[in-house]
């Protein structure tokens, strides 16, 4: 899943992209109100993390700018502000939840998971399919069996994007954009590398081959 953070401190901004990216996401970082704007438009984020105190442009009409142009990317709202009226402001602007500053990088990891989660209809608390579950926390496979694989950084970004868009065919290039970061190398070819790889993990039917179109999880051929 691929994020954008919107924050213009320059010590929090980074943390959070760290933080965000040792969680397993791959996570981009604007520090002005024009280039968060600008970004949030172009690029296929599945979700955002919009502080409101912005330099150039302020948070909310950013917001505003990006449901006018039927930007749906879910929001979460960053903000100092603890007053319910910015709450109020920013729920009626679109925005899909709220964190108050200061906060703990577990919560905004959970509302995180339950927003992405929520906004492609998917309520559950733990990602799973036939025989294995996905461990978010500690990004590894835990079969029914008992057995446990860890994953690479770049394998948990792919298995989790494939897991909360079961049936559905994902595009190299689709796969490519939710999991690389803006100035990673992004070569579609290397997603077959690592759909292999997955495979050889998690066995070989949960993930087929569309010919021509891509791959589809969790439906059998």
């Amino acid at each position: 899943m691929r994020l954008l953070v919107v924050e213009d401190d320059l010590t929090l901004g980074p943390q959070l992209q760290t933080g965000l990216q040792r969680a397993g996401y791959a996570t981009d970082l604007a520090t002005d109100g024009i280039e968060a704007e600008i970004q949030g438009k172009l690029e296929p984020y599945d979700l955002i993390i919009l502080d409101l105190g912005l330099p150039k442009r302020n948070g909310l009409e950013i917001l505003t700018n990006w449901r006018k142009e039927q930007v749906t990317t879910p929001v979460i709202i960053l903000t100092a502000r603890g007053g319910w009226q910015d709450k109020v402001a920013g729920f009626n602007t679109g925005a899909d939840d709220y964190v108050s500053k200061p906060f703990q990088i577990e919560e905004l990891l959970a509302r995180i998971s339950a927003v992405l989660k929520r906004s492609i209809g998917n309520n559950a608390g733990e990602l799973h399919s036939a025989h294995f579950k996905l461990n978010e926390q500690t990004q590894t496979v835990m079969f029914d069996n008992g057995d446990q694989c860890n994953l690479t950084n770049i394998e948990f970004r792919l298995l989790r994007y494939f897991m909360l868009h079961p049936g559905h065919i994902l595009s190299k290039s689709v796969l490519t954009e939710h999991v690389y970061e803006y100035d990673e190398d992004k070569d579609s070819n290397v997603i077959e590398v690592y759909v292999n790889r997955l495979r050889q993990k998690i066995g070989s039917s949960l993930i087929q081959t569309r010919r021509g179109q891509g791959y589809i999880f969790g439906v059998a051929p």
